[in-house]
């Protein structure tokens, strides 16, 4: 496994994205990502982060994320794992688990 642990990032409202129906809300993403990388890399450390794109955001490229997105060159929930963006709209879960695995994850068995 690589020296630091995977940093997973979801940037997010709580409104849903309006192209982007019947998918969860950003909040329900990035929980239900919590819970799945925590089953599937158990004992494996990251770091999972939430960043609201209405709220207060104090740097500038959690910022710069947020514009992109309100300019509509990313759909939300966007995901991002190690700072590649690994999925954005209605997220699928084997492109995340892909770019865990790519960083050194390994899955348990089942």
């Amino acid at each position: 496994m690589s020296q630091s642990h995977p940093v997973i990032e979801v940037f997010g409202a709580d409104i849903i994205c309006a192209s982007c129906v019947n998918a969860p809300s950003s909040k329900d993403t990035y929980e239900w990502l919590q819970a799945a990388i925590s089953r599937k890399y158990p004992e494996q450390p990251f770091t999972i982060r939430y960043i609201d794109i209405e709220g207060v955001i104090d740097n500038e490229r959690d910022q710069d994320y947020a514009n992109r997105i309100h300019e509509d060159e990313f759909f939300y929930p966007l995901v991002l794992v190690n700072d590649e963006v690994v999925g954005e709209g209605y997220v699928q879960i084997k492109p995340v688990f892909t770019a865990l695995e790519s960083a050194g994850f390994v899955p348990t068995e089942e």
